[in-house]
């Protein structure tokens, strides 16, 4: 394989291709990145056995052929290269080392055999259908930051993604939840997505997913099954395996007779939350909120640093109350909501609290209040 390519289509193909590839493998090739050059163009590829992201760029290939070198190290070799440069890759018959060539600085770099490389079959992926860049980042981007942590209950790691109907309209949701926080988010169901089945996405995925939309505008071909999904970007190609497990049922955790409505200016709130929580210890991050008619006092109080209480101005008439939440799951929620205002409706301080944004229905959140 010899071939020459710009620093900066290389530098941006590797950067998408090598953060998939885990710093400590125990299977060496899993810290290679393929590189294969064959029609004008370079194919980079790595895979961490549960994700893989191929991606084509433009280079003037001058020998065919395939290697694989070691990912982070070829990467961060390219990165401190100058800018503008072109690079020489050259991977002779032996096989076993590649040659980068740039200005008067050249690399020798130790190689795998690209047969050793283990591709991520995709299979039969039946149902396909595309969203605009637009439209998943916002799915991803209000959802992801209620997605479970905890290992013990994978099945939680993930965004589900699922076709169903609301109000009688064809949607596809995303809902994600770690059980003291719940994020649901839908949208029109775009062509070919109606028989979709229920898939959960994992969180690795999810994140090198919002990396490459960045990159990227216009369509996005999604295309799945029950095990596999594949996201298709221009010259960039990312497949993953699905979380093999159930998601819950969510609609049991969101009530419906939720009656004292609380209606705020969210940026107000939320810049009122994020001062008096500074006095919170932590652990609990805990604020308190009182609610009488049209006012909301926030509080919060701290044994080693004291007490802090902020006043606003609100819209409720409901009876007076008091309920407890983390102050970093209201933040959290408050920077998913686009229009000026916040809506909360409460049941009690035991019970789950609704969120939505006044601007927008497509979007729901429910959270659990803490005792304080």
């Amino acid at each position: 394989m010899k071939l020459t390519i710009e620093r900066a289509a290389l530098l941006r193909a590797l950067g998408h291709v090598q953060s998939v590839v885990e710093r400590r493998n125990t299977i060496p090739i899993l810290s290679n990145v393929m590189l294969k050059a064959e029609k004008g163009k370079l194919s980079l590829a790595a895979t961490d056995m549960d994700i893989e992201i191929v991606e084509r760029v433009p280079a003037q290939v001058s020998r065919d052929g395939a290697t694989t070198a070691p990912a982070h190290t070829l990467y961060d070799i390219v990165r401190k290269l100058r800018e503008g440069a072109q690079i020489e890759l050259d991977a002779g018959s032996d096989r076993g080392s590649m040659t980068l060539r740039s200005g008067r600085s050249t690399f020798t770099l130790q190689c795998l055999p690209p047969e050793d490389y283990p591709h991520l079959a995709g299979g039969e992926l039946p149902h396909t259908f595309q969203l605009t860049a637009s439209e998943l980042k916002q799915l991803i981007d209000r959802t992801r930051f209620a997605i479970s942590t905890e290992e013990t209950r994978y099945y939680l790691n993930g965004i589900y993604f699922h076709a169903t109907r609301s109000n009688e309209m064809p949607v596809l949701r995303a809902v994600a939840t770690d059980g003291h926080r719940l994020a649901r988010v839908e949208m029109m169901c775009p062509e070919g997505a109606a028989g979709m089945p229920g898939v959960i996405v994992p969180r690795k995925t999810v994140g090198e997913l919002r990396k490459l939309i960045d990159e990227n505008e216009g369509e996005i071909g999604l295309a799945l099954s029950e095990t596999k999904i594949r996201f298709a970007f221009g010259e960039a190609t990312l497949t993953s395996k699905l979380i093999d497990g159930t998601f819950p049922d969510y609609d049991r955790v969101i009530p419906t007779g939720n009656d004292k409505i609380l209606e705020v200016d969210c940026k107000t709130f939320a810049e009122a939350v994020d001062r008096v929580a500074t006095i919170s210890t932590e652990k609990s991050r805990a604020v308190k909120l009182s609610l009488d008619k049209n006012t909301l006092v926030l509080s919060a109080t701290s044994p080693e640093n004291g007490t802090a209480t902020e006043e606003l101005e609100v819209r409720y008439n409901a009876a007076p109350m008091e309920i407890g939440f983390n102050s970093r799951y209201l933040l959290d929620i408050a920077e998913q909501i686009e229009g000026e205002g916040v809506q909360f409706a409460m049941s009690d301080a035991a019970s789950p609290t609704v969120v939505r944004d006044t601007a927008d229905p497509s979007a729901l959140y429910v959270l659990m209040p803490m005792r304080v």
